[in-house]
């Protein structure tokens, strides 16, 4: 057998040492592959777990908690209700907390009228009215059935435009001239609204009709605007009118009653009431129980501010309510009771039916009393027509 040469290694053990060195090497990458797999499935575990801890433990309304990563928040929800959520932590996981709580508005306080402020409301009556100012005045003798703060000047609101309607009546001018409503009539004093859109074109009669039965300040406005001499003289020629029937305690200065600036005392308004009385227009558009118009397209309903004028009990002959905040609920009229014409004033009445309450007092009290003879204790009221 030849001898090996002691220099060289058999070729043999080359191969296995090679092929021991390719194992071992495949045996270490398989296993840092498969500790980098295991780590790889540990962390898609715990991100899934994650995940599952973030979503409610149960599906039921009742349940009012879930994992929030934002801080706790609160905000206003739809339908009147505040949503609280509060973050926290329990059982080692984030949950938010959720309540929701209604909202409870408080409303406005309403604003006080003239006459309270001044404390005519503490004033008592035999009748007690909820008026602060009346006056009840027999139109024929001029006799003084009743007042009370009678002399008290007030905002009158919308009775204003009884005086409105005695200045376009007088001036005969042209019922069918047709009269456009502008943005000049619209109201920026209460922001009132009305049916009346600016472009509105309706006769001078109707605008007239509309402002002394339904109280439509755009038509009442817009009839001073297109006063011969325009809104500045239309006013002043107010203030002249009611100097002349003799209104010593009232002042106008505009011609809708939306100004708190329109004042009178009630025995001046029972002077323009019994003026007023012998118009027959202003008796017939005021006591007027409704009125279909045609605006454009459209066909518009109105109806009387007075349900009185309805009632068969009642036998009006004249009329005028208002209403401002600062003037209260008011009403003037011209009636027959108990075979008597009586005129009758209310200012600054508290609640939106007691005006007419307190006419119905005063009917049944003049009914139960038959009071026919004028006393000499009554103070007359003077004739309206005395310096016209």
């Amino acid at each position: 057998m030849p001898e090996a040469h002691p220099g060289r290694v058999p070729s043999q053990r080359i191969l296995r040492t090679l092929a021991a060195a390719f194992f071992a090497t495949a045996f270490l990458l398989s296993g840092a592959h498969a500790a980098s797999s295991k780590k790889e499935v540990a962390s898609k575990k715990q991100a899934t777990s994650t995940k599952s801890a973030a979503k409610p433990a149960s599906k039921s309304p009742a349940k009012a908690t879930r994992t929030a990563k934002a801080p706790a928040v609160e905000k206003t929800a739809r339908g009147g209700r505040n949503v609280t959520a509060t973050l926290s932590k329990r059982g080692g996981k984030s949950v938010v907390t959720v309540q929701r709580r209604s909202v409870v508005r408080m409303a406005e306080p309403a604003r006080q009228s003239f006459g309270q402020l001044a404390g005519l409301h503490g004033t008592d009556d035999v009748l007690d009215l909820k008026s602060s100012v009346a006056l009840v005045v027999d139109q024929d003798t001029r006799e003084v059935l009743f007042s009370k703060n009678d002399q008290a000047v007030l905002p009158i609101a919308s009775i204003t435009k009884l005086m409105t309607g005695v200045l376009i009546s007088e001036a005969h001018l042209p019922s069918e001239e047709m009269i456009t409503i502008t943005q000049d009539d619209v109201d920026t004093e209460k922001h009132s609204s009305s049916r009346l859109r600016v472009g509105t074109s309706l006769p001078r009669g109707e605008l007239l009709h509309l402002a002394l039965m339904s109280s439509e300040n755009r038509a009442a406005h817009a009839l001073g605007r297109t006063y011969p001499g325009g809104i500045d003289t239309f006013v002043a020629m107010m203030n002249a009118k009611a100097r002349s029937i003799g209104m010593h305690d009232t002042r106008y200065v505009e011609p809708t009653g939306l100004s708190s600036g329109n004042q009178s005392s009630a025995r001046d308004l029972a002077l323009l009431v019994n003026y007023a009385y012998a118009d027959p227009t202003l008796r017939q558009l005021t006591t007027s129980p409704e009125r279909v118009v045609e605006v454009g397209s459209r066909t518009l309903q109105f109806n009387t501010t007075n349900r009185l004028v309805k009632n068969p009990d009642w036998d009006i002959g004249l009329q005028k309510t208002g209403y401002i905040s600062e003037a209260g609920q008011c009403l003037v009229m011209q009636a027959r009771i108990a075979g008597r014409k009586l005129i009758m004033v209310f200012l600054d009445s508290a609640g939106k039916l007691s005006r007419l309450g307190d006419a119905e007092r005063v009917r049944r009290w003049v009914e139960a009393t038959q009071v026919m003879a004028p006393a000499a204790s009554h103070t007359p009221v003077a004739s309206a027509h005395a310096a016209s």
